[in-house]
């Protein structure tokens, strides 16, 4: 009998070949085929054709079998040891399941759908049902899937490469959804990495476990096409987005079940009914992309591919989505392309290599958060994160994505000190690989989902965040105004008898509101790390708190800019917030935490309901001064407008002093007073206007007519003509 080569069967059975598909399974010798296969505990080997003929098979070396074999490809194989005996099939008696074009554009680094390529997928290949295995490792000598389907043993199941690619697959026969594996890869110096999750596995084991687990992709049955085709409609600049952030696992938490989160599930219905019921438009989740470590609360994230299984199985995450469609909430994703964790299951040193990140430190290594900075100049890296965008939004019918940190993105010497950066081929400060990875991705989003947003986390003031990418700017439909949220807060948390001195850090904003498309973000960042609470940020006794916070809900409400608030800060959380525990949902029993939420519910509502308070949010016609010098009485006025619709002004008076004052008004006849944020339904002293005031033809700060109005203290109140 011809047998194989004994230093090549010593290879395979040390995992140390680097083509096992060259030797392993059928194969012409000569006149006849010849049957190699890997099966390290068995004993004795037999091959068994479609009528049950066996052929035992010569062990060459201790778990590597060899033997003629007269009849056609159709094999199974029979495995004995001294405890049982058992039948399967040959992975390597099996073709490829790339195909041409999939090699063609992963070697490019173009495949916009590549979680449709690599992964782990069920299928059914050569009539036979198993996984095909597919991972991006050029630089490794071998790689193999491991995991409970073959007791972690990397000798039994190593890939083939595909040409230049540099990815590496197999098909697995009788592998199901819910199994456990990795990839155990030698690196290009023969050195064995530790196990290693799949970079685009589609689901995870429980932390602190941190094996990839076998999911099938589509076993949602999506129910919101109606939603899908008008949301490009609902999500314009003209339209109200009032957007609640939430961290899901401590929004609520069953106490009598051991304090666990809600899943997506109860998620569904929980969740859902609340955020309607407050009027928010969107839910914002803070990253559910699986991540090892809850305290980074996903910020720090190793499974982009897979939503967290914290709060239940993808298709459970994908109901949650519909069904939030389907109550007319749209659901956007804090995403996080900036970085990742060093943690060794996950990118890093992937295939023994700075694969996904720089190999200098000086471009690969943020300081702050230890953690890598991934490779954009490199077009496999690129393509990964580009395809992770467009799969949340096409599998998922996810409506945006707020993309983390873009600030430590888009400058080389980002928090870095004299000598800790390497300029760009310019000798410049701007990462431009990170830029121009941005500007595909944004224009890869919106033309691969219509009607989707994008959102920018950017704290500078690069120019151009929401311009088009064709026209030079990044292309995100949004940025948070990170300058307006420190301005205003900044003045909230001084003492009114201070803030005369200060009046222009709610005016300043006026003079940039339009230069982009704004959000007004109050989020989870303004709210830990000693920084306090919303409600804890506010100046004197807890009567004026409360008063103060609630002026200061209101003067964001009808400011120019797309609304975001976190959870917990709608009813006046007193603590900080804590990824660990609930909110404290047992302050509503008491009636200025009460108050408080229902203003944000009535804000929420005016704010949907009145073109002129979300019309101009991004455009100058919807917004003008009346009184923006009031700095001695700390008073604003100011006009928000919509073609065609009635306009509304806004008068604020942010001491602990009432005013009795006239204002200017765009028109003449009654006004009604809309909202006053000192209602006593809101938690206020509830004083006012009777609800009207009537106008005089008084010029009064440069408009024809004019109104004596009462102002409580620390309040705002709005109104709109009667008619």
């Amino acid at each position: 009998m011809t047998l194989i080569d004994r230093s090549e069967a010593l290879a395979l059975a040390e995992g140390r070949h680097e083509d096992p598909f060259a030797v392993l399974g059928i194969h012409k010798d000569g006149r006849t085929n010849r049957i190699v296969a890997i099966v390290p505990d068995a004993e004795k080997l037999w091959a068994v054709g479609p009528r049950g003929k066996e052929v035992e098979l010569e062990a060459v070396v201790p778990g590597v079998f060899c033997g003629k074999w007269a009849g056609k490809s159709g094999y199974s194989l029979r495995a004995r040891n001294d405890v049982t005996t058992w039948d399967f099939e040959d992975p390597y008696r099996f073709g490829p399941v790339l195909g041409e074009i999939d090699e063609y554009l992963l070697g490019e680094g173009t495949h916009r759908h590549l979680w449709k390529a690599l992964g782990a997928h069920l299928i059914t290949h050569e009539g036979v049902d198993g996984v095909h295995f597919a991972v991006w490792a050029p630089n490794a000598r071998r790689v193999s899937v491991v995991g409970s389907f073959n007791n972690w043993d990397g000798r039994r199941h190593p890939m083939r490469r595909r040409g230049s690619t540099g990815v590496f697959e197999i098909f697995l026969p009788g592998v199901a959804a819910g199994d456990t594996y990795k990839y155990e890869i030698l690196g290009p110096g023969g050195n064995l990495m530790p196990l290693k999750a799949d970079p685009i596995g589609f689901g995870s084991e429980h932390p602190p476990a941190t094996a990839s687990v076998v999911r099938e992709l589509g076993l949602h049955d999506w129910a919101d096409a109606g939603w899908l085709q008008t949301r490009e409609s609902v999500q314009n600049i003209h339209e109200p987005v009032s957007i609640y952030e939430v961290h899901l696992g401590s929004w609520k938490r069953i106490w009598e079940q051991g304090g666990r989160s809600l899943s997506y599930y109860e998620l569904s219905t929980e969740l859902l009914d609340y955020v309607v019921d407050m009027g928010f438009t969107h839910i914002e989740l803070m990253p559910i992309s699986e991540f090892p470590f809850d305290g980074s609360w996903g910020y720090q994230p190793i499974g982009l591919y897979a939503p967290t299984i914290r709060y239940g199985r993808p298709e459970e995450f994908a109901a949650f989505v519909d069904a939030a469609h389907q109550r007319g909430i749209g659901i956007l994703l804090d995403w996080v392309p900036g970085h990742f964790p060093t943690d060794e299951h996950g990118l890093r040193l992937f295939d023994g290599t700075p694969l996904y990140e720089h190999a200098d430190p000086k471009e690969g290594f943020h300081h702050d958060w230890n953690t890598l900075i991934y490779n954009y100049g490199r077009r496999e890296v690129s393509n990964f994160l580009l395809a992770n965008a467009l799969y949340w939004l096409e599998e998922y019918h996810l409506d945006g994505l707020r993309v983390d940190a873009v600030a430590s993105m888009l400058y080389r010497d980002y928090s870095r000190k004299e000598g800790e950066w390497i300029p760009n081929v310019y000798g410049g400060r701007e990462n431009l690989e990170a830029i121009a990875f941005l500007q595909a991705m944004n224009t890869q989003a919106y033309g691969g989902a219509p009607g989707i947003m994008t959102v920018a986390e950017e704290s500078t003031a690069f120019a151009g965040v929401t311009k088009p990418a064709d026209h030079g700017g990044l292309g995100f439909g949004y940025k948070w105004n990170m300058g307006w949220m420190n301005d205003t807060l900044r003045y909230f948390s001084r003492e009114p008898i201070h803030r005369s001195y200060h009046h222009n850090e709610l005016t300043f904003a006026s003079v940039y509101t339009y230069s982009e498309n704004f959000i007004l973000p109050i989020s989870h960042d303004e709210v830990v790390h000693g920084k306090g609470s919303m409600i804890a940020k506010m100046p004197g006794d807890d009567a004026q708190k409360f008063a103060n916070l609630r002026a200061f809900y209101a003067f964001q409400w009808t400011h120019p800019g797309k609304k975001l608030l976190f959870m917990g800060q709608e009813f006046g959380q007193w603590r900080e917030w804590s990824e660990a525990e609930a909110l404290d949902w047992n302050l509503l029993n008491y009636a200025p935490h009460n108050g408080l939420r229902n203003l944000v519910r009535d804000l929420n509502r005016l704010y949907r309901e009145t073109p002129a308070l979300h019309w101009g949010d991004c455009d100058p016609q919807g917004f003008s001064w009346i009184e923006a010098d009031d700095a001695a009485r700390s008073v604003y006025v100011f006009e928000r407008r919509a073609p065609g619709h009635p306009p509304v002004v806004i008068a604020a008076n942010l001491t602990p002093v009432e005013r009795t004052l006239r204002i200017g008004l765009p028109q003449g006849g009654a006004w009604r007073e809309i909202l006053n944020t000192d209602s006593a339904h809101y938690g206020g002293a509830n004083w006012g206007n009777l609800g009207m005031i009537e106008t005089d033809e008084i010029g009064w700060m440069t408009r024809a007519h004019s109104a004596e109005v009462y102002l409580p203290p620390l309040s705002v109140v709005i109104f709109t003509p009667a008619d």
